[in-house]
Order: structure tokens, then sequence, then C-alpha cells
């Protein structure tokens, strides 16, 4: 069953509570992180359960970001707020191992069926279907575009990962890829040519 998530104000909302707001992330407070990202689906055409999603795609803290995380056991109440699927995938982008996503992405890629990413946390595999696995590099394709030019990690971070991600996502995402990837400074496309 689809659950249409409530309106985005309420969600904001929200969030705000928690004090997202005031939290460091990359040159931006986390709230104005969250948001961007989730206007940056909507504007490409992503459906409402998928812009939720990206609204908290960090919600439970990810790998590489844990200013804040808000308890496991408060997953039911993030439900309720953006629906099922939308936390499902939240939730995925938060406690998975990055290197097994990559790998499922690649496996899709070539036609795999058989899909499943590690917890970060050392919890048994988690199997997710090809539809999942398409809303998940959805969302941390734009999580990272939204950031990149910003980020402390650099514009090789997983580089080859990111442009899988939205040659699954289709050529919309990569699209937005190219185009914020030709803001690339010159200075780091020679030093990664160098190395």
């Amino acid at each position: 069953m689809r659950t249409i998530p409530r309106p985005v104000s309420e969600l904001v909302d929200f969030l705000q509570s928690l004090g997202t707001a005031e939290i460091d992330h990359t040159g931006h407070d986390f709230l104005t992180h969250l948001r961007a990202v989730r206007d940056l689906l909507a504007e490409h055409d992503a459906s409402d359960e998928l812009a939720a999603a990206g609204l908290f795609h960090s919600i439970y803290g990810t790998e590489k970001f844990q200013a804040f995380s808000l308890p496991l056991d408060e997953r039911t109440q993030v439900r309720d707020l953006i629906g099922e699927r939308a936390e499902r995938i939240a939730w995925l982008n938060c406690v998975m191992d990055r290197p097994t996503f990559d790998a499922a992405v690649s496996a899709a890629l070539a036609g795999g069926s058989d899909l499943m990413i590690n917890d970060r946390e050392g919890n048994p595999p988690i199997p997710i279907s090809r539809a999942e696995l398409h809303d998940l590099a959805h969302i941390h394709l734009f999580d990272w575009l939204e950031q990149v030019e910003r980020s402390e990690f650099g514009w090789d971070y997983r580089r080859a990962a990111y442009r899988e991600m939205a040659s699954l996502v289709g050529p919309e995402a990569e699209a937005l890829y190219a185009d914020v990837f030709s803001c690339e400074p010159l200075e780091s496309t020679q030093a990664a040519a160098g190395s």
C-alpha cells in the first residue's frame, strides 16, 4: 500500500523540532541540506514519497555523517510522517555499508537480481529489491550532487560509484551528474588526472 507523506511544511517543522538547524553540515546547517536534497529531487520529478525520503535521508546518521542521529526506536514515528516506503529508503541510506551498496549498483547494472547490502553495524545482510536499489541510488546520488562542491571529501570521492548510480537512475540523473561535475575546479581535475 502506498502512503502519501504529510505536507512538506509539517515534515520540516518536525525536523526543526529535533534541532537539525543547529547542526553544521557541509557549510550549511543540517536542515538546510536536508531541504536542499528534497528540493533537488522534487525539481527532477521524483515522487512525493521519494522526495520525502530525500528530506529524511540521513535522519538516523550515516557512515560518514554522525553529527545527528535519531535513535532507530523512532522509526515508527518517522514512518507515520513519511510513509513506509520512504522511511525504508531513508533507513537503508543510513545503515548501509557503502562498498556493498556500490557493489549492488554494479551488479544491478550487469543484470544481477539477488541484490544485498551490508548493514554498517555488522547486522545480517539486507536483501534489497531492484526498485528499492533504484530509489536508494536516486537518494544517495542526489544527496552527493547537492553537496559535492562543499564537501571535505572532494570531487573524486567514490566518483565511479556515483557515475554508476546516475546510470542506474536514468538519463535525467546522468544529465544532472554531468551538469554538477562540469563545475569541478580545474585544479581538481588536473590532480585527478595526475593520480
